[in-house]
């Protein structure tokens, strides 16, 4: 006997076989991997975005920077028509030698030593502030640029961890020479004034090369108000301040000092 002599025996073709799939297995949801993935892209990101400005000026000196732009903004809304940026920048051979050690000895006598931050200083800042009402900062030279260049006054923390961010950044890209010559070429001296050599030609009709140790320390006594503290109008204050720094620099020992960078 043969499945034809038995009809109701006879396999009949799944009807659905060539038409129906089997069910694909549900793929798991993984939102936390999407999130991490998301989080390593954004912080390539901002590294990327980082990280190239700072190797650029390593090399060319900087058109401006970002406190020059921010008080060109905040005289052109209080309408000074006649405000202008004096800048210029000058390599560090055409620099007196006695204007980096005056910047070093008023602004940061261990710089030639830290790698960006004085954790010292800022604890004794920290412990000082808590008990003062004159709020004393603790800042490096390397954070001044790194601040002066690529941010805003402020005081969060976010703004401080970008500080602290640039800080790092430019002592691993850039020598200490080079970050002490951006920090002489990009400080404020006084309203629109930025760079020792603009400086040395405003207010003494000579050019940074030939400051003389006493001009260089009271060009370095301005820095921490450069609006209130007038070299052309100079106080008896920022006399005092001039006479300390003289001071300081002969202690250091100028020629010395600039050998350690």
């Amino acid at each position: 006997a043969t499945a034809s002599d038995f009809p109701s025996m006879r396999i009949h073709p799944d009807p659905y076989g060539d038409h129906r799939r089997a069910p694909r297995p549900r793929r798991k949801r993984r939102p936390f991997k999407r999130f991490w993935q998301g989080l390593i892209l954004a912080f390539l990101a901002f590294v990327v975005l980082t990280v190239t400005p700072v190797l650029i000026l390593r090399v060319y000196p900087p058109p401006t920077s970002a406190f020059m732009l921010r008080a060109q903004w905040e005289a052109w809304r209080a309408g000074k028509k006649d405000y202008k940026t004096s800048y210029r920048w000058t390599d560090f051979a055409r620099i007196a030698p006695a204007a980096a050690v005056a910047v070093m000895a008023s602004e940061d006598q261990l710089f030639p030593e830290h790698h960006g931050f004085d954790f010292n200083a800022i604890e004794k800042a920290w412990e000082r502030n808590q008990h003062s009402r004159r709020i004393r900062g603790a800042s490096t030279i390397s954070q001044q640029v790194a601040k002066n260049l690529f941010l805003w006054p402020g005081k969060n923390l976010f703004r401080k961890g970008l500080e602290a961010w640039f800080t790092a950044l430019i002592e691993l890209c850039w020598s200490k020479q080079h970050i002490l010559e951006a920090y002489l070429n990009i400080a404020q001296f006084g309203d629109g004034v930025y760079g020792v050599d603009a400086a040395a030609e405003r207010y003494f009709g000579r050019d940074a090369a030939r400051l003389t140790r006493a001009q260089a320390a009271l060009l370095a006594a301005v820095l921490p108000n450069p609006l209130r503290l007038r070299v052309d109008r100079p106080s008896a204050y920022l006399l005092s301040r001039q006479r300390w720094i003289l001071h300081q620099m002969q202690q250091l020992g100028e020629d010395a000092f600039l050998e350690t960078l």
